[in-house]
C-alpha cells in the first residue's frame, strides 16, 4: 500500500513507511517539479539516499556536486548539509531514508500545507533537521563556523 501527498512543490508517495520497517527505513519516491529546490538543510538523525527515475537532479552535500540523471544514486550522510534541484524538465526519484524519520517530517510537512519558511523551520526543527537557508543556497555559501 502506498500514501500519495502534496509535500511542498512536489508530489510525493511513500512505498515503504517506518511502520512497515519498525522505524528502521522509508522509500519515497518524489515528483518535482523544474527548478524545484529545498532549502539547505542537514538531517542530524538519519542518512538519505537519491536514485534518479527520470529527469535530471542536481545534488549538493557538503563540497561534492552531483549531476543524476536517470539510474544515478548519492548518498547524503546526515550530519552533512545538503540540498538538491530538479532540473529544467521536472525529475522523479527515489528516496530512501535510514532510519525513517524523514517520513514523519513529510507527513508534517504534508498535513501544514504550504507552510511559511518560519513554519517550515520549525516543523524541520520537531524533526530534527535544520534549515540553513533559503532555497538557492548551497553548502559552499556557508561559513566554516556555520557548516560545523
Amino acid at each position: 500500500m502506498t500514501d500519495d501527498i502534496q509535500f511542498l512543490a512536489s508530489r510525493v508517495r511513500i512505498h515503504v513507511s517506518g511502520a512497515r520497517t519498525d522505524g528502521g527505513f522509508a522509500l519515497i519516491e518524489e515528483t518535482a517539479p523544474a527548478g524545484d529546490q529545498p532549502p539547505l538543510h542537514v538531517h542530524r538523525n538519519e542518512d538519505e539516499t537519491f536514485y534518479v527515475l527520470e529527469g535530471e537532479v542536481t545534488l549538493w552535500v557538503g563540497e561534492k556536486t552531483y549531476v543524476l540523471r536517470p539510474g544515478d544514486c548519492a548518498f547524503a550522510p546526515r550530519g552533512v548539509p545538503h540540498t538538491l534541484r530538479a532540473g529544467e524538465g521536472g525529475a522523479r526519484k527515489l528516496v530512501a531514508s535510514t532510519p525513517a524519520s524523514f517520513e514523519s517530517f513529510v507527513r508534517a510537512v504534508s498535513a501544514a500545507g504550504m507552510p511559511s519558511p518560519e513554519e517550515l523551520t520549525r516543523i524541520a526543527a520537531d524533526h530534527e533537521i535544520d534549515i540553513l537557508g533559503p532555497p538557492g543556497m548551497l553548502p559552499s555559501d556557508l561559513t566554516a563556523e556555520e557548516a560545523a
